[in-house]
């Protein structure tokens, strides 16, 4: 894989990702999209960031020289790409975006036309036409089938329809007051909107986007402000969303944050109360914390993990019949309404979980308690394959046999050995921690 990192093509805007790389992209992903093509219509969305006009266009141009019809809908959240490309009949969504990542950065991501995120496989055939010349200039077009493109602005619409249906018919958020923080990114016109339509007392932050503060000290990655809002206007509860609002902080009405696990861990239950948790089975990384394994398993419900990333929870979601699913950071993956994290649908469902329970958020939202967590990241000098590292296997068991998990995996993008471990004795993680990272240090730097 030479483009495709864990959530599509990322990298610094106009340089890493230029207009030149974008616009051979979406005549690459233009070339795959048309063997199965349909409609002949490719959905274009984006967040905030200034650089999405030149991509935006950049894509526009190499699709319709592959012959595409291309339909720009603006600044709209990731999971509403995901959700309009199907909605609207389209044969692929395609969403501008660095997420969480500063606005010098930004991405492309693909959907296919079932709204889900492209897999591996997929990807690697983009790639393969991406850096065969032969192949981009044999699917260009000429005359009359060279594509078009048309900007719609009212599909946002859709989109709060099928939010505002997420939501129990039989609550309402009448005398709710909500803060909410929207990055300055995509969701500052939706957010507000669905939450205002269902009745809430709204208080918005950082909803005044200029293409260069999405994501700048504000939302899901700096929630302060947030907790600061909530206790200011005595808030029944906050939600801070990243820049393309797939990614959801939820704080209480103390303004304290509400861990991702212990969200994921009381949605559950609330699920499986209404008879909702299909399969009694959640997903979760193998980043997720023991001690909220435990506690499902004390609920009568099994907890399943995949590799870090949202696309891998949703496969794990699917392969295994389970409606839940998520990660720490606040991805949360509700299959009945989105087919990937949705700030949005999560934040609903955790005011409906609240409403329902008659409680605080600071009860309700606080099931279990973590155990101890210990993560150390070290700078190796290469990437030895770990399962050829004379004594680590040895030393894997006795952590488990002391009681402890451990997770050990370098890093994707940088030279750094990531090493967890957790468990009830803080101790012991303690002192395996310290054994591990001598271990390392030798094996690993010589």
């Amino acid at each position: 894989m030479r483009l495709f990192g864990t959530d599509g093509v990322r990298g610094l805007a106009g340089k890493d990702l230029d207009a030149f790389v974008a616009m051979k992209l979406a005549m690459a992903a233009g070339i795959y999209f048309r063997k199965h093509a349909k409609t002949n219509k490719i959905l274009v969305g984006k967040d905030t960031r200034r650089s999405g006009y030149m991509i935006e266009n950049a894509l526009v141009s190499g699709l319709t020289a592959v012959g595409y019809n291309v339909i720009q809908i603006g600044p709209m959240p990731t999971p509403a790409i995901a959700f309009l490309t199907e909605n609207m009949r389209c044969d692929a969504g395609i969403m501008i975006s660095a997420s969480h990542n500063p606005y010098e950065d930004n991405g492309i991501k693909f959907f296919d036309a079932h709204g889900n995120k492209l897999n591996e496989k997929d990807e690697a055939a983009i790639e393969d036409i991406f850096f065969n010349e032969e192949l981009i200039m044999s699917g260009r077009k000429t005359g009359r089938e060279i594509g078009s493109s048309k900007r719609i602005d009212d599909v946002i619409g859709r989109y709060i329809v099928q939010l505002k249906n997420s939501f129990p018919t039989d609550l309402t958020l009448n005398n709710v007051r909500v803060v909410l923080d929207t990055a300055n990114g995509a969701a500052y016109k939706v957010a507000p909107t669905v939450f205002e339509e269902l009745g809430a007392d709204v208080i918005v932050i950082n909803n005044q986007p200029n293409g260069y503060n999405i994501n700048d000290n504000c939302g899901a990655m700096h929630p302060e402000a947030l907790s600061e809002k909530v206790r200011e206007y005595r808030a029944d509860i906050g939600f801070a969303f990243d820049g393309d609002a797939d990614r959801l902080v939820v704080v209480d009405e103390n303004g304290e944050q509400v861990d991702g696990d212990k969200l994921i861990g009381a949605l559950a239950i609330y699920l499986k109360r209404n008879g909702k948790l299909t399969n009694d089975c959640v997903v979760a990384t193998v980043m997720s914390n023991q001690g909220f394994e435990d506690f499902l398993k004390s609920c009568g419900i099994k907890l399943i993990r995949s590799n870090v990333g949202d696309k891998y929870v949703l496969e794990e979601m699917q392969k295994s019949g389970c409606v839940l699913g998520g990660e720490q950071s606040g991805h949360v993956i509700f299959s009945e309404y989105a087919k990937t994290g949705d700030g949005l649908v999560t934040a609903l469902q955790t005011i409906a979980l609240i409403l329902s329970e008659g409680k605080r958020a600071s009860e309700v939202l606080n099931p279990f308690e973590l155990y101890p967590q210990q993560l150390k990241n070290l700078y190796v000098s290469e990437k030895k394959p770990l399962d050829t590292i004379e004594g680590l296997k040895e030393r894997e068991e006795k952590i488990k046999a002391d009681g402890l998990r451990s997770l050990i995996r370098y890093s994707g993008t940088e030279n750094k050995l990531r090493i967890l471990l957790e468990g009830k004795n803080a101790g012991k993680i303690e002192k395996w921690m310290e054994e591990l990272e001598k271990f390392f240090k030798k094996a690993l730097n010589g």
